[in-house]
């Protein structure tokens, strides 16, 4: 009798199995040989030809990872890399100081001074982890994964006893991701495209805290695709009023007409992480974040 099991057994060795069990050739193996699985072969993978492929692999592994790790929902946070912990810039400012350097003192005060929006964000993501259910569907917190307000935000749902998702992108000045994401939900990317795909991908909510070139390119894309359709509408909070008004005058881009008065609805402002919050659980659950909006600037 035949062993059903066997018949019903693999019919061809996994790609896994096969890449695992062969064997470098000596005469075949060496630099410039074209004897390894395509698949295996690093050299060939990374070859100017193959960008379609790497990104069709940068957009598949962070999607295959969250679908097993069960993520279904995210609120999303930006912000500068540069703000440092309110104890970080204290220390800084103190150094500073000793060491009578005028110009050192001026930029440690203003790091000290920012330092209240990394607190913002870390007690926002613990707000977030700790009430999810209030939006009635599993949901964590995501960053950039790097320093700063991205620290800031994975640091509040660790402490907060959750789980939180970091996605890095590669720089060469940049440092090591933040000790405080999920080491299951930490991702590393090269092309900037496809991490901002992702950082929308399962978003229900954004939340962008000041920051520089690379929050606003960020908070930028997400406003324009919003505005143009091309996603549905969710939650976009802008944390400090005066900073973003002093930094964009809408009001001059409607006035010239390149935006709609209406665009001023994509997006709306709070000052603590508690506005915050209490804005997106709002609008998520009135499933209408423009109105939500609109009666926020009337308050």
């Amino acid at each position: 009798m035949t062993d059903k099991s066997l018949l019903r057994a693999r019919n061809f060795p996994s790609a896994e199995d096969e890449a695992r069990a062969a064997q470098p050739h000596s005469r075949y193996g060496g630099p410039g040989g074209s004897f390894r699985m395509a698949f295996t072969d690093t050299d060939f993978l990374l070859r100017e030809e193959l960008r379609p492929v790497r990104l069709q692999l940068e957009l598949l592994k962070p999607e295959l990872i969250q679908q097993e790790q069960g993520v279904e929902s995210t609120v999303v946070v930006f912000g500068s890399a540069r703000f440092k912990a309110p104890e970080v810039a204290a220390a800084m400012l103190v150094e500073a100081r000793a060491d009578g350097d005028e110009e050192a003192i001026r930029k440690a005060e203003q790091m000290v001074r920012n330092a209240r929006w990394y607190e913002e964000a870390r007690r926002f993501a613990e707000l977030v982890t700790r009430e999810a259910g209030a939006l009635g569907e599993p949901v964590i917190v995501a960053t950039g994964g790097g320093p700063g307000i991205m620290e800031a935000g994975n640091r509040g749902a660790h402490e907060a006893g959750g789980r939180s998702m970091g996605m890095s992108i590669f720089l060469p000045f940049e440092e090591a991701p933040n000790p405080y994401i999920t080491p299951e939900l930490c991702f590393q990317f090269h092309y900037f495209a496809i991490r901002k795909m992702h950082f929308l991908m399962r978003a229900v909510a954004l939340v962008s805290f000041p920051g520089g070139l690379g929050t606003l390119d960020e908070l930028f894309e997400v406003l324009t695709l919003t505005q143009t359709g091309k996603i549905r509408r969710r939650p976009i909070v802008l944390i400090g009023r005066e900073f973003w008004q002093r930094l964009i005058d809408f009001d001059v881009l409607v006035e010239h007409g390149v935006i709609s008065p209406k665009d001023k609805d994509l997006f709306h402002y709070a000052e603590t992480a508690e506005e915050a919050w209490d804005v997106i659980k709002a609008a998520y659950q009135g499933d209408n974040p423009a109105l939500v909006a609109r009666q926020m600037r009337g308050n």
